[in-house]
């Protein structure tokens, strides 16, 4: 009896394989033995902990089907951040957690959060990634090739130089900045005054220590990771012009090629990775007493924050920039974004 049991048992699951299983199990078959996830910095930085946290979270809820290996220094595409889209939808990459900065040269829309002086504080910020405009730029990525799947944050941008505390446009006149490969942030800076210079971070660091360049503009994460204070930026301004959301996104051969549970489970993960990512990026900043602009000036950093009346005299001298790109970028999305930031809880 108990052998006719375990035959017909045994059968029974057969058969139940033979029905409901053969795609699944091709399609698992199909799975890489790992996936490359393209990263301009590396886990030392608010973004590459990002990327930690995701492969982490993904290799752990899939026992291990889905395997993540971090590649920072954009190394796939030679260190060159603004070809890193157009190698994710060809394949070269497989995911990416990429800035909307770097991107924006192939998704134009993206340069709306480069766009000066567009978002006053973090509200501003989550209430354009988290609402209406958040959602219509992630179709423009599906549409564009890739699958987006949540939101993450590099930070506010604020300038450093090895010159002079920057309290008004004039302080600019002159000064060579590095910027990266937008020709919005040419038009910026040029419009600051400036001398805008563009090259790759890998670049940066040592153009700033011989004094090619400057200054440049970071998030203070990465003003204080890689020790700008010691290649002679000894000023910063806090000035918030720009924010720089990042976006977690899968290649979308490689989406297709998962099964429908695993998809949901690799967003899922992206969506919780990046909502601690964005708490370690804002880290320091958002407490009262600003703990990381205490260590900076603990290095020997000057820090100027600029009051409302100097800020506005950054705000007015990049208008026509805003101005110029709103076309470019899309009337309705700048328009928007901007009725949000008005309707914004603070």
């Amino acid at each position: 009896m108990k052998l006719r049991t375990f035959l017909m048992s045994t059968v029974a699951a057969a058969a139940t394989l033979a029905f409901t299983a053969p795609a699944a199990l091709a399609q698992q078959a199909a799975y890489k033995s790992e996936y490359r996830l393209s990263l301009v910095l590396g886990t030392a930085f608010p973004w590459g902990k990002g990327g930690e946290l995701w492969a982490n979270k993904v290799r752990e809820r899939t026992q291990g089907r889905i395997n993540i290996k971090l590649y920072p220094g954009v190394s796939l595409i030679q260190g060159d951040q603004t070809r890193e889209f157009s190698a994710l939808r060809q394949g070269v990459i497989d995911m990416a957690i990429g800035s909307t900065i770097n991107w924006s040269p192939q998704v134009k829309q993206l340069n709306l959060f480069s766009l000066p002086f567009l978002m006053p504080d973090y509200a501003a910020t989550d209430a354009l990634t988290q609402g209406a405009v958040g959602k219509s730029l992630f179709q423009t990525l599906d549409k564009a090739g890739v699958v987006p799947l949540a939101w993450g944050e590099n930070g506010y941008r604020e300038i450093s130089n090895s010159k002079k505390p920057i309290k008004s446009p004039d302080d600019l006149k002159g000064m060579k900045i590095r910027v990266v490969g937008s020709p919005l942030f040419l038009d910026t800076f040029t419009a600051l005054g400036a001398n805008p210079t563009q090259m790759s971070w890998a670049d940066a660091q040592p153009a700033m220590a011989s004094g090619a360049v400057d200054g440049q503009e970071n998030p203070l994460s990465i003003y204080q990771t890689a020790k700008l204070h010691t290649v002679a930026q000894k000023y910063v301004t806090l000035w918030g012009y720009m924010n720089d959301p990042l976006v977690f996104v899968v290649n979308k051969d490689i989406w297709n090629s998962w099964t429908p549970a695993d998809r949901d489970i690799v967003k899922q993960a992206a969506i919780d990775a990046a909502k601690e990512q964005i708490v370690i990026a804002r880290k320091g900043l958002v407490e009262a007493d600003k703990p990381l602009v205490k260590q900076l000036m603990a290095n020997g950093t000057t820090v100027t924050e600029l009051t409302a009346t100097e800020r506005d005299a950054f705000v007015k001298a990049t208008r026509s920039v805003v101005e110029k790109w709103k076309s470019q970028i899309g009337a309705d999305l700048v328009s928007q974004a901007e009725k949000d930031i008005a309707a914004r809880k603070k």
